[in-house]
């Protein structure tokens, strides 16, 4: 029923789904680097001179970040024009009768996007889809011209199950018949339902091969995000951004030519090419902020990574310590390492939490996704369906799984199994010392005392630091030679941190 839903929308928005025909759209879907994928995939073709549009979500600090032209959002003019075009004309056609008349946040935006990229007739359009992919209001895309999925994980079990082969079978659904669909290496199960749901649906289904294969006999590839698990969705943009220019060349869907038969679940290997200078162009200046992002100032170095799987939460583990032992520099006095976190959702945050020991933090620090405790004017960023209440219980549950994790690795069960991931911290002389604030700007405030050249909060209140971990830890954040601060666990809590360290970015 939600895409039927979604083609009445469309229609009473003014558009069939055969008007959509004529975008050339690349439809991304995955659990873990899907938007990377995007934004690799639409930095590529944009180098070859092609006026590209981009929708992704969410949005880190503005809600117009969702919808782009040409790598940048749209402007206020363009997207208040088209919000109240879109928002008129569903109003006028909604049925009296219908329990459903206007459509939700998401589903509004999907089809301004539709809207725009249509009235601005982009070559190419790289589509990213929300949640899932069956049932996705994206998916009502009918021929888009190469599909991708990028790594699996759990996430969204309310949704799309509880078990790894249903979350695939969701992302399945994209699949379109005689359309070139690539995917990145899976866990077999998995694997095995993306190649029958593409049997289904007489869909060519290409096994992208490792990065290092298309590296063979040229240059290694830079990559303008960090990390090495960016690196299969570098691998997964080309495979994309290659058909479709090959598309292109030939004026028409063909075949993607297979560079050999693959061993794993009897999936073609998609071609070994040489990438050309403009794809090298492309994923060396691709930009997605807030995904391994880091910000330099002073004494302070802010490592933002959005990751809030099981899995995007040990790459951005992997990633933090790499970019610590690489950036290390010869100070004289301490270092102080802080996490900053906050989970949303029906997320386990007890064990993301878990995945997070090894990094040592001398400081952890939670709050909501609130930039302020009163946020009048950050309506881009608020979100109406929970109680200031609901959401700083959920910071003290976290605050308390973190507490109750320090103590188990000050004290380690005697004869208990280690884990080499979660292996215990050498010993030190003090453990996690952790806060809760009651908004991202409270929280900014005491992890950077002052010290940050860019962020100036307002004057804090007199009880910010009346707590004594909160007391003591200031004095040692203020004489700290470096502090290195963690934030992740929500892309939500991601751009608000954006928002007041980056104020260009609200211009």
């Amino acid at each position: 029923m939600q895409l039927e839903a979604m083609e009445l929308y469309l229609a009473r928005s003014g558009l069939q789904v055969e008007d959509l025909d004529r975008l050339n759209i690349i439809h991304i879907t995955g659990t873990k680097g899907k938007g990377s994928t995007c934004a690799f995939t639409e930095r590529i073709l944009r180098n070859y001179g092609l006026k590209t549009g981009f929708f992704s979500s969410p949005h880190l600090v503005q809600v117009r970040e969702r919808i782009r032209i040409n790598g940048q959002p749209i402007s206020p003019e363009l997207f208040t024009k088209h919000f109240w075009h879109l928002y008129h004309r569903l109003e006028e056609t909604k049925d009296s009768n219908s329990c459903v008349s206007m459509p939700t946040y998401f589903r509004f935006l999907t089809l301004m996007a539709f809207h725009i990229f249509l009235q601005e007739k982009v070559d190419l359009a790289v589509v990213e889809v929300g949640i899932g992919g069956a049932y996705d209001c994206t998916n009502i895309v009918r021929k888009p011209v190469a599909c991708g999925v990028s790594s699996l994980g759990i996430d969204h079990t309310n949704l799309l199950g509880d078990t790894m082969e249903k979350i695939a079978w969701q992302k399945g659904g994209i699949f379109k018949r005689g359309v070139p669909a690539f995917t990145v290496l899976q866990p077999d199960g998995p694997l095995a339902v993306l190649r029958e749901r593409a049997e289904q649906t007489s869909c060519p289904l290409y096994l992208c091969p490792p990065l290092e294969a298309l590296e063979e006999g040229g240059p290694p590839l830079t990559l303008g995000l960090e990390g090495d698990h960016q690196r299969s969705n570098a691998a997964l943009a080309l495979q994309l951004a290659h058909c479709w220019l090959q598309q292109k060349d030939r004026q028409g869907v063909g075949e993607v030519k297979a560079s050999r038969p693959s061993l794993v679940w009897q999936l073609p290997l998609a071609p070994v090419f040489q990438p050309t200078p403009h794809m090298r162009h492309g994923l060396r200046d691709t930009e997605w902020l807030g995904r391994t992002q880091v910000l330099r100032r002073g004494p302070l170095t802010w490592y933002l990574d959005g990751a809030h799987t099981s899995s995007s939460v040990q790459a951005c583990v992997r990633w933090f310590r790499q970019a610590l032992n690489r950036h290390k520099e010869p100070r004289s006095g301490t270092e102080v390492r802080v996490l900053l976190f906050n989970a949303t959702g029906d997320r386990d945050a007890a064990a993301l939490l878990k995945l997070l020991q090894p990094c040592q933090f001398d400081y952890a620090v939670f709050c909501p996704n609130l930039i302020e405790v009163s946020s009048m004017d950050n309506a881009d960023q608020q979100n109406f369906t929970v109680t200031l209440d609901q959401v700083l219980l959920r910071c003290l549950e976290h605050q308390q799984h973190w507490n109750r994790l320090d103590e188990e690795q000050a004290c380690p069960e005697p004869g208990g199994p280690v884990s080499l991931l979660l292996a215990p911290r050498p010993a030190h002389s003090h453990s996690t010392s952790s806060l809760v604030f009651s908004c991202i700007s409270q929280a900014l405030q005491w992890i950077s005392q002052g010290r940050d050249p860019v962020f100036h909060p307002r004057s804090p209140p007199r009880s910010l630091f009346a707590h004594p971990v909160a007391g003591s830890g200031a004095n040692v954040l203020r004489e700290a030679a470096a502090i290195h601060v963690l934030v992740t666990g929500s892309l939500h809590l991601v751009g608000g941190v954006l928002k007041l360290l980056e104020p260009s970015l609200s211009q």
